[in-house]
Protein backbone atom coordinates (compact mmCIF):
# COMPACT_ATOMS: atom_id res chain seq x y z
CA UNK A 1 0.00 0.00 0.00
CA UNK A 2 1.40 3.17 -0.99
CA UNK A 3 -1.49 5.85 -0.31
CA UNK A 4 -1.42 8.39 2.61
CA UNK A 5 -3.99 7.95 4.92
CA UNK A 6 -4.21 11.80 5.39
CA UNK A 7 -5.39 11.78 1.71
CA UNK A 8 -8.59 9.98 2.97
CA UNK A 9 -10.11 12.11 5.91
CA UNK A 10 -13.88 12.49 5.63
CA UNK A 11 -14.32 10.19 3.27
CA UNK A 12 -17.80 8.84 3.22
CA UNK A 13 -18.78 7.19 0.01
CA UNK A 14 -16.74 4.92 -2.16
CA UNK A 15 -17.47 4.22 -5.54
CA UNK A 16 -16.05 0.61 -6.97
CA UNK A 17 -15.12 -0.48 -10.40
CA UNK A 18 -16.34 -3.89 -11.68
CA UNK A 19 -14.16 -5.73 -14.35
CA UNK A 20 -10.95 -5.68 -13.17
CA UNK A 21 -10.77 -4.39 -9.25
CA UNK A 22 -13.93 -6.68 -7.87
CA UNK A 23 -14.22 -9.17 -10.22
CA UNK A 24 -11.83 -11.01 -13.31
CA UNK A 25 -14.33 -11.36 -15.76
CA UNK A 26 -11.85 -11.66 -18.62
CA UNK A 27 -12.52 -15.40 -19.07
CA UNK A 28 -16.07 -14.50 -19.87
CA UNK A 29 -15.26 -11.89 -22.35
CA UNK A 30 -12.23 -14.34 -23.82
CA UNK A 31 -15.36 -17.18 -24.26
CA UNK A 32 -17.87 -14.95 -25.84
CA UNK A 33 -15.53 -12.74 -28.08
CA UNK A 34 -14.07 -16.13 -29.32
CA UNK A 35 -17.63 -17.20 -30.06
CA UNK A 36 -18.23 -14.09 -31.87
CA UNK A 37 -14.81 -14.31 -34.03
CA UNK A 38 -16.36 -17.79 -35.14
CA UNK A 39 -19.55 -16.80 -36.17
CA UNK A 40 -17.32 -14.26 -38.59
CA UNK A 41 -14.90 -17.07 -39.56
CA UNK A 42 -11.99 -15.48 -37.52
CA UNK A 43 -9.46 -17.02 -35.43
CA UNK A 44 -10.05 -16.76 -31.96
CA UNK A 45 -7.88 -14.69 -29.79
CA UNK A 46 -5.54 -14.98 -26.68
CA UNK A 47 -6.82 -13.31 -22.93
CA UNK A 48 -4.23 -10.67 -23.42
CA UNK A 49 -5.43 -9.48 -26.47
CA UNK A 50 -8.72 -8.71 -24.49
CA UNK A 51 -7.35 -7.30 -21.73
CA UNK A 52 -6.19 -4.57 -23.80
CA UNK A 53 -9.54 -3.49 -24.78
CA UNK A 54 -11.64 -4.13 -21.62
CA UNK A 55 -12.81 -1.08 -19.43
CA UNK A 56 -14.29 1.18 -21.77
CA UNK A 57 -17.62 -0.58 -22.62
CA UNK A 58 -18.75 -3.40 -24.57
CA UNK A 59 -19.02 -1.09 -27.83
CA UNK A 60 -15.54 -0.44 -27.78
CA UNK A 61 -14.50 -4.21 -26.69
CA UNK A 62 -15.74 -5.26 -29.77
CA UNK A 63 -14.73 -2.73 -32.19
CA UNK A 64 -10.71 -3.48 -30.99
CA UNK A 65 -11.12 -6.64 -31.11
CA UNK A 66 -12.42 -6.41 -34.83
CA UNK A 67 -9.38 -4.01 -35.86
CA UNK A 68 -7.16 -6.79 -35.00
CA UNK A 69 -8.38 -8.44 -38.33
CA UNK A 70 -9.95 -5.41 -40.14
CA UNK A 71 -9.47 -2.07 -41.09
CA UNK A 72 -11.58 1.16 -40.02
CA UNK A 73 -14.35 0.79 -42.48
CA UNK A 74 -14.25 -2.72 -42.55
CA UNK A 75 -15.00 -2.90 -38.88
CA UNK A 76 -17.99 -0.10 -39.53
CA UNK A 77 -19.64 -2.75 -41.84
CA UNK A 78 -18.94 -5.87 -39.72
CA UNK A 79 -19.89 -4.05 -36.31
CA UNK A 80 -23.82 -4.53 -35.87
CA UNK A 81 -23.26 -8.05 -36.65
CA UNK A 82 -20.36 -8.46 -34.12
CA UNK A 83 -22.24 -6.61 -31.32
CA UNK A 84 -25.30 -8.47 -32.17
CA UNK A 85 -23.07 -11.94 -31.70
CA UNK A 86 -20.92 -11.18 -28.78
CA UNK A 87 -24.25 -9.91 -26.55
CA UNK A 88 -25.97 -12.98 -27.64
CA UNK A 89 -22.81 -15.27 -25.97
CA UNK A 90 -22.05 -13.10 -23.37
CA UNK A 91 -25.79 -13.11 -21.96
CA UNK A 92 -25.45 -17.14 -22.33
CA UNK A 93 -22.17 -17.14 -20.20
CA UNK A 94 -22.17 -14.04 -17.90
CA UNK A 95 -20.19 -14.73 -14.63
CA UNK A 96 -19.83 -18.50 -15.52
CA UNK A 97 -15.81 -18.00 -15.80
CA UNK A 98 -15.96 -15.15 -13.73
CA UNK A 99 -14.01 -15.33 -10.28
CA UNK A 100 -13.94 -12.82 -6.97
CA UNK A 101 -10.77 -10.93 -6.64
CA UNK A 102 -8.74 -11.90 -3.04
CA UNK A 103 -10.23 -9.97 -0.64
CA UNK A 104 -13.10 -8.19 -1.98
CA UNK A 105 -16.06 -9.73 -0.22
CA UNK A 106 -13.77 -8.86 3.10
CA UNK A 107 -12.96 -5.45 1.94
CA UNK A 108 -16.63 -4.86 0.79
CA UNK A 109 -17.80 -6.04 3.96
CA UNK A 110 -15.43 -3.82 5.96
CA UNK A 111 -16.13 -0.99 4.09
CA UNK A 112 -19.74 -1.59 5.16
CA UNK A 113 -19.05 -2.01 8.98
CA UNK A 114 -17.05 1.61 9.12
CA UNK A 115 -20.94 2.77 8.02
CA UNK A 116 -19.23 3.90 4.00
CA UNK A 117 -21.87 4.07 1.32
CA UNK A 118 -20.47 1.84 -1.34
CA UNK A 119 -21.97 2.51 -5.20
CA UNK A 120 -20.72 0.57 -8.17
CA UNK A 121 -20.22 2.28 -10.93
CA UNK A 122 -18.97 0.16 -14.88
CA UNK A 123 -18.65 0.20 -18.01
CA UNK A 124 -20.42 -3.04 -18.71
CA UNK A 125 -23.73 -2.98 -19.61
CA UNK A 126 -26.66 -2.73 -16.49
CA UNK A 127 -28.27 -5.72 -17.82
CA UNK A 128 -24.56 -7.35 -17.48
CA UNK A 129 -23.31 -5.78 -14.32
CA UNK A 130 -26.71 -6.63 -12.01
CA UNK A 131 -26.79 -10.17 -12.39
CA UNK A 132 -22.92 -10.76 -11.95
CA UNK A 133 -22.95 -8.79 -8.74
CA UNK A 134 -25.87 -10.98 -8.02
CA UNK A 135 -24.27 -14.54 -8.84
CA UNK A 136 -21.10 -13.50 -7.22
CA UNK A 137 -23.34 -12.28 -3.72
CA UNK A 138 -22.37 -8.82 -4.06
CA UNK A 139 -25.06 -7.00 -5.68
CA UNK A 140 -26.62 -6.29 -1.66
CA UNK A 141 -23.60 -4.26 -0.82
CA UNK A 142 -24.17 -1.67 -2.79
CA UNK A 143 -27.11 1.09 -2.55
CA UNK A 144 -26.24 2.26 -6.47
CA UNK A 145 -25.04 0.30 -9.22
CA UNK A 146 -24.86 2.12 -12.95
CA UNK A 147 -23.54 0.46 -15.74
CA UNK A 148 -21.54 1.89 -19.16
CA UNK A 149 -25.37 2.37 -20.70
CA UNK A 150 -27.22 3.89 -17.55
CA UNK A 151 -26.29 7.30 -18.05
CA UNK A 152 -25.44 9.82 -21.27
CA UNK A 153 -21.99 9.11 -20.29
CA UNK A 154 -19.83 6.88 -19.00
CA UNK A 155 -16.15 6.21 -17.62
CA UNK A 156 -13.70 8.25 -17.89
CA UNK A 157 -16.42 10.78 -18.18
CA UNK A 158 -17.26 12.31 -14.43
CA UNK A 159 -20.87 11.88 -15.13
CA UNK A 160 -21.54 8.90 -13.04
CA UNK A 161 -18.96 9.56 -10.51
CA UNK A 162 -21.08 12.92 -10.29
CA UNK A 163 -24.20 11.16 -10.15
CA UNK A 164 -23.25 8.68 -7.40
CA UNK A 165 -22.18 11.83 -5.09
CA UNK A 166 -25.82 13.68 -5.93
CA UNK A 167 -27.21 10.10 -5.44
CA UNK A 168 -25.61 9.90 -1.92
CA UNK A 169 -25.90 13.86 -1.18
CA UNK A 170 -22.23 14.18 -0.58
CA UNK A 171 -19.24 16.72 -2.30
CA UNK A 172 -17.47 14.61 -4.42
CA UNK A 173 -13.79 15.47 -1.68
CA UNK A 174 -16.25 12.87 0.61
CA UNK A 175 -16.16 9.93 -2.12
CA UNK A 176 -13.03 7.94 -3.09
CA UNK A 177 -13.29 5.61 -6.56
CA UNK A 178 -11.14 2.32 -6.65
CA UNK A 179 -10.76 0.63 -10.07
CA UNK A 180 -7.98 -1.21 -11.86
CA UNK A 181 -7.57 1.76 -14.44
CA UNK A 182 -6.83 4.91 -16.22
CA UNK A 183 -10.54 5.38 -16.81
CA UNK A 184 -10.91 5.17 -13.14
CA UNK A 185 -8.52 7.76 -12.61
CA UNK A 186 -9.60 10.24 -15.15
CA UNK A 187 -12.98 9.81 -14.00
CA UNK A 188 -12.41 10.79 -10.62
CA UNK A 189 -9.79 13.10 -11.08
CA UNK A 190 -12.33 15.01 -13.15
CA UNK A 191 -15.52 14.60 -10.73
CA UNK A 192 -12.97 16.00 -7.64
CA UNK A 193 -13.26 12.44 -5.92
CA UNK A 194 -10.10 10.97 -4.56
CA UNK A 195 -8.74 8.02 -6.49
CA UNK A 196 -7.03 4.59 -5.27
CA UNK A 197 -6.00 1.90 -7.84
CA UNK A 198 -5.26 -1.72 -7.36
CA UNK A 199 -2.47 -3.52 -9.36
CA UNK A 200 -4.35 -6.86 -10.55
CA UNK A 201 -6.75 -6.03 -13.11
CA UNK A 202 -6.28 -4.75 -16.40
CA UNK A 203 -5.84 -1.39 -17.32
CA UNK A 204 -5.65 -1.79 -21.14
CA UNK A 205 -2.65 -3.57 -20.56
CA UNK A 206 -0.37 -0.63 -19.44
CA UNK A 207 1.32 -0.84 -15.96
CA UNK A 208 -0.72 0.57 -13.31
CA UNK A 209 2.05 2.55 -11.63
CA UNK A 210 1.93 5.07 -14.69
CA UNK A 211 -1.92 5.89 -13.60
CA UNK A 212 -2.06 9.36 -11.83
CA UNK A 213 -4.12 8.13 -8.90
CA UNK A 214 -3.39 8.82 -5.11
CA UNK A 215 -2.12 5.56 -4.26
CA UNK A 216 -2.28 1.91 -5.29
CA UNK A 217 -4.06 -0.68 -2.78
CA UNK A 218 -3.07 -4.42 -3.22
CA UNK A 219 -6.86 -5.62 -2.27
CA UNK A 220 -9.78 -3.77 -1.22
CA UNK A 221 -9.31 -5.39 1.90
CA UNK A 222 -6.59 -3.13 1.88
CA UNK A 223 -8.18 -0.19 0.86
CA UNK A 224 -10.67 -0.86 3.56
CA UNK A 225 -8.22 -0.63 6.26
CA UNK A 226 -6.72 2.75 4.74
CA UNK A 227 -10.16 4.43 5.18
CA UNK A 228 -10.48 3.21 8.61
CA UNK A 229 -7.06 4.47 9.55
CA UNK A 230 -8.20 7.89 8.01
CA UNK A 231 -11.54 8.11 9.60
CA UNK A 232 -10.71 6.50 13.00
CA UNK A 233 -14.35 8.28 14.24
CA UNK A 234 -15.84 7.52 11.42
CA UNK A 235 -19.82 5.12 12.98
CA UNK A 236 -19.07 1.36 12.63
CA UNK A 237 -22.58 -0.62 12.34
CA UNK A 238 -23.52 -3.09 15.00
Amino acid sequence: MNAPASLFADIRAVIIDLDGTMLHTAPDFLVAINAMRAELQLAPVGVDVITRFVGKGTENLVRSVLGVDYTHDQVAERYPQALEAYMRHYTVINGRHSTVYPGVAEGVRQMQEQGLRLACVTNKPIAFALPLLETTGLLPAFEVVYGGDSLPRKKPDPMPLLQVCADFSLAPHQVVAIGDSSNDAQAARAAGCRVLNVPYGYNHGQPIHDVDSDGIVDTLLDAARLLSAANPNQHVSQ
